[in-house]
């Protein structure tokens, strides 16, 4: 067991490392295999409206008239042990992990993704535990009653929430809040230490929107699950053991379905710690999805990167979790 996470944790940092490089080509890289030049990288730190003087001096400063070898060098190294930024009327140091400063607000990314990792991090949290409840809930009733009203009635519902946009329901969720005069008034984010009521009232619109999207797949996902394994030897041996069909049901048909079920959660929840954009730009919260949105709004490069590379962090972490779980979901598993 012991070696198996180190094995794991290894090709997890290793498969970090990759992702860092593949990020820095994408935004280093392929620009300049395109005619990119020095100056036209630093314009996407500074701004359309700074002066050529302050490109070049941020194009400088930034190494971009060196190597690529050497720009990854320098770019990984200011990641794990910080570096300092002239921006013309002084130096800003910035501490480790820096994952870059802009230049356009003067501000470090790594603080800012920071104050927005609480308020993403609620919203997914939520939506899981909802998504979660209600869609293997209904995916084990639907696998129970198959060919039933209650099994089709469910499943056109799934269909219309993995159809329905998550920015299209988060409107109708909205207006149907106002008139119905539900929530709160004016949507953002309280801190959940400061008013922990406040906290859920506020995002309790967005968990039901985010949640109803998920959970329509895992529903169906559950459903398919369930009707393989309750088909199997060992339920028919379960109940010829005389065991409540509670149990068998439980402890057998949805455990033995669970595999596929903790591959796809660990992704999508990895990937909505990275941002869930269209729900945060929905309901106006300051999580790392909208701060994304508005760094490519405002061309401001670190900030897309320093997003990128939390979300791809979030990603490989989940999937690490989901891989030392397997065993305890599926006794056949054996991490060996």
């Amino acid at each position: 067991m012991i070696t198996y996470i180190i094995r794991r944790l290894i090709a997890a940092l290793l498969l970090l490392f990759i992702v860092s490089v593949v990020t820095f080509g994408i935004f280093f890289v392929v620009p300049q295999l395109l005619g990119g030049t020095p100056e036209t990288l630093a314009t996407r730190y500074v701004g359309r409206a700074a002066t050529p003087e302050t490109v070049h001096l941020i194009a400088d400063q930034l190494g971009f008239y060196d190597s690529i070898p050497v720009q990854y060098i320098h770019w990984l190294q200011g990641v794990l042990f910080g570096a300092s930024y002239d921006y013309g009327s002084g130096v800003e140091q910035c501490h480790a992990p820096c994952f870059g400063y802009s230049f356009i607000t003067h501000q470090q990314v790594w603080p800012e993704l920071l104050d927005r990792l609480p308020v993403t991090f609620s919203l997914a949290i939520g939506a899981a535990f909802l998504w979660l409840l209600f869609g293997m809930s209904t995916g084990v009733v639907s696998a129970l009653r198959r060919g039933s009203l209650i099994d089709r009635a469910a499943m056109t519902i799934s269909l219309a929430g993995v159809s329905l946009p998550i920015f299209f329901t988060g409107i109708m969720a909205l207006s149907l809040s106002h008139i119905l005069n539900f929530g709160p008034s004016d949507y953002g984010y309280v801190n959940f230490f400061d008013d922990p009521i406040g906290w859920a009232n506020v995002l309790l619109l967005p968990w039901v929107t985010l949640a109803f999207l998920f959970s329509a797949q895992y529903a169906r996902l559950t459903r398919a699950g369930m009707l393989e394994t309750m088909g199997e030897d060992y339920i028919r041996t379960a109940r010829a053991k005389g065991l409540r069909e509670r149990d068998v049901t439980l402890r057998h048909g949805l455990r033995g379905a669970l595999t596929p079920i903790l591959t796809i959660f660990g992704l999508d929840f990895g990937l909505l710690i990275g941002g869930a954009v269209l729900t945060e730009k929905t309901f106006s919260l300051p999580g790392l999805g909208k701060y994304a949105i508005d760094a490519i709004g405002a061309n401001d490069l670190p900030k897309v990167m320093g997003v990128t590379i939390m979300a791809a962090f979030f990603v490989i972490a989940a999937s690490l979790i989901v891989d030392l779980l397997y065993a305890v979901v599926d006794p056949r598993v054996r991490l060996n």
